[in-house]
């Protein structure tokens, strides 16, 4: 779609969760851009379960890609843009994490964590001319699709990932450059 639309993308099927996968997501960004400037974090799965069904492999692949995955691919990606002065980064957070919500426990620890990694980021960062934006968008996603709710067309389409878009734009650009956190 980004080609189709006159733009130039590259493919990387590494996982975020593990850090050689992080390294080689940037490294093929750098490679073929020169740079990284603006990470969206928001990879992400679910396994929905009661607090005390939870296996700990669901709670350990939930980690894995939300936390460990955004820590994987900003590290490398900070370095880069360290060097260069200059970053954004915008981290997909959750309701989940702050207010609770029923058998995700997982999932809402791992945004939490999310959020305190992106507070922490965002203190570092400022001294290079990098900023860190968290969200926590409800939105319609594969995710999010056979939830409760999520069917009704109205529901949709004020639901729509495309409304949140427009914000995750804004906050990588120039224009949030006085703006952090």
């Amino acid at each position: 779609e980004i080609e189709e639309a006159g733009g130039t993308a590259v493919a990387n099927y590494d996982s975020v969760a593990t850090p050689e996968g992080g390294e080689n997501i940037i490294k093929t960004a750098v490679d073929n851009f020169g740079k990284v400037d603006i990470v969206i974090n928001n990879a992400g799965i679910l396994r929905d379960k009661s607090f005390t069904k939870l296996e700990p492999a669901n709670l350990e692949i939930v980690l894995d890609v939300h936390l460990k995955g955004a820590f994987f691919v900003s590290q490398p990606a900070f370095r880069v843009m360290k060097e260069n002065g200059y970053g954004r980064f915008v981290f997909a957070a959750s309701g989940a994490g702050v207010f609770g919500n029923f058998g995700q426990s997982n999932y809402g620890a791992a945004k939490a964590g999310v959020a305190g990694m992106t507070r922490c980021m965002a203190l570092e960062g400022q001294k290079y001319g990098i900023r860190c934006f968290i969200l926590a968008p409800v939105a319609l996603s594969r995710m999010t699709e056979d939830l409760p709710g999520f069917q009704d067309d109205s529901f949709k389409t004020k639901m729509s990932p495309g409304l949140v878009s427009p914000l995750v734009t804004f906050l990588a650009s120039d224009l949030a450059k006085d703006m952090t956190n």
